[in-house]
């Protein structure tokens, strides 16, 4: 099996930040920094974050850019449209909207880690329209249909 290339290109005057990478062996998301300047993100405000970074997916991959747990509960900033799609086509540059849903304000540095971002494999089937869709056992029975327990 091959492994696939996602290819990434610092934009001028990004050399020292380095690229997307994973924390542990089995980690599934590869760690992403800022690039801006040092700033304070206040309470219940959203900035968006560049990251000095450009990526080239292979087709039939998309990037998935989600939270960093320990952003969220140390600090409660969160992505506020989690999770943040790249489609393979998309070649401008990678940036991270943050929203601080914290009391406080935090302060972030350039270099920090701020998101992580997942790959994965997508179709894209064909979409047609019916009259009449597959019965099943479960029915149009939404949410909360199945319980708790």
């Amino acid at each position: 099996m091959t492994k696939e290339i996602v290819r990434f290109r610092r934009l001028p005057g990004n050399e020292d930040i380095p690229l997307p990478s994973r924390a542990t062996p089995s980690a599934s998301g590869y760690d992403v920094r800022s690039a801006d300047r040092d700033f304070i993100l206040e309470s219940q405000s959203t900035k968006l974050i560049s990251t000095g970074l450009m990526v080239e997916l292979p087709a039939g991959m998309e990037c998935q850019v989600r939270p960093r747990s320990g952003l969220a509960v140390k600090f409660g900033i969160t992505i506020p449209n989690s999770p943040g799609t790249i489609d393979p086509d998309y070649r401008g540059e990678l940036r991270v909207l943050l929203r601080n849903e914290g009391l406080e304000p935090v302060s972030l540095c350039r270099g920090d880690r701020i998101a992580q971002l997942v790959f994965h494999s997508f179709s894209t089937p064909e979409i047609v329209e019916c009259q009449e869709l597959k019965s099943t056992e479960r029915g149009q029975d939404g949410f909360g249909s199945t319980g708790i327990k």
